[in-house]
C-alpha cells in the first residue's frame, strides 16, 4: 500500500512565508529558509513552495530565496508561482526544486502542460487548481483565487491530466484557512475523474480533519496544510502516529 504523505505548503511574499483566509487577509509568519529546513527536520514528507503573488504582480519567481531553501531540504519540493513557460520550469528546476507547479500559466496557455511533460517527465509537472464554488458548480478561478475563469474545475483537472499533468493539487478556496475540515465532496469529485495522485489543500484545523480525510477519501494521496503546522497547532511526527494507529500507512 502506497503511504499517504504530510506536506506542509510555504506560501510566499516578499520574502516572507503568509497565511490568510479564503486567500486573503495575508500576514507574515516567518522565513522561508527557516520554515523550510524546521519541516525537512520534523518528518515532513515533502514541501510545497507557493510564490503566491509573482502570478498576480506579473513578475517571475524570485530565485534567491529558493536556492537558499533548497541547499538546506532534503526532501521533494514543489515549486510554483508565475509558472508562464518552458524556461519558467528549467529556471525553478535548476534552483533545486524536484516539481514544478503551474495554476495561472497553465490557464493562460494550456499548452504548457505538454510541453513540459514532454521535456520534464509527467511526474515533474503538478496541475494546481483553486477552486471556489458558483451557484454551486466547481468553478477555477485564477491569479491567487482572484479571477473567476468561469471555467468547469472537473473538465480542466481531466483535461491537465490527458496533456500530462502527473499530480494535481486541489485548492478549495471556500475551505482555506477557516480549519473545519478538508473539502470531502470537492476531493471525492476530483478522485473520480482522474487517475494520478491527487493533494488535498485548503481547511485542515487538526489532528481528526487529517484522519479523516484518509479514511472518508482512500484516494487522495496526500494532505497539505500551512497554518496549523506553522502555529504549531499539529505536530507532523504526532500526526503522523495518530495516522498510523487509524491504520493509515505513513512513513514514519
Amino acid at each position: 500500500m502506497i503511504t499517504k504523505r504530510i506536506i506542509p505548503c510555504l506560501d510566499v511574499r516578499d520574502g516572507k512565508v503568509v497565511k490568510g483566509k479564503n486567500f486573503e487577509g495575508l500576514q507574515n509568519v516567518a522565513s522561508p529558509v527557516e520554515l523550510a529546513e524546521y519541516y525537512s527536520k520534523a518528518g515532513a514528507d515533502e514541501l510545497v513552495f507557493y510564490d503566491i503573488t509573482a502570478s498576480a504582480e506579473g513578475r517571475s519567481l524570485f530565485t534567491d530565496v529558493l536556492k537558499e531553501t533548497a541547499s538546506k531540504v532534503f526532501i521533494p519540493m514543489t515549486v510554483g508561482g508565475a509558472i508562464n513557460s518552458v524556461f519558467d520550469f528549467d529556471r525553478v528546476l535548476k534552483c533545486g526544486a524536484d516539481k514544478v507547479s503551474v495554476n495561472s500559466g497553465a490557464i493562460k496557455d494550456p499548452s504548457l502542460i505538454p510541453q513540459a511533460a514532454k521535456l520534464y517527465g509527467d511526474q515533474c509537472v503538478v496541475l494546481s487548481v483553486d477552486i471556489k464554488r458558483v451557484d454551486g458548480k466547481f468553478t477555477v478561478f485564477s491569479k491567487g483565487g482572484r479571477i473567476n475563469t468561469g471555467m468547469d474545475a472537473i473538465e480542466w483537472i481531466k483535461q491537465g491530466v490527458a496533456n500530462g499533468a502527473g499530480e494535481i493539487v486541489v485548492n478549495s478556496i471556500d475551505t482555506d484557512g477557516v480549519k473545519n475540515g478538508f473539502d470531502l465532496e470537492m476531493l471525492s469529485a476530483v478522485c473520480d475523474a482522474v487517475s494520478v495522485p491527487v493533494i488535498a489543500s485548503g481547511g485542515a484545523g487538526c489532528y481528526d480533519d487529517f484522519i479523516t480525510l484518509f479514511k472518508a477519501l482512500p484516494k487522495v494521496d496526500a494532505g497539505l496544510a500551512a497554518s496549523v503546522f506553522h502555529f504549531g497547532e499539529v505536530d507532523i511526527m504526532k500526526l503522523k502516529r495518530k495516522m498510523k494507529d487509524n491504520g493509515i500507512e505513513v512513513r514514519l
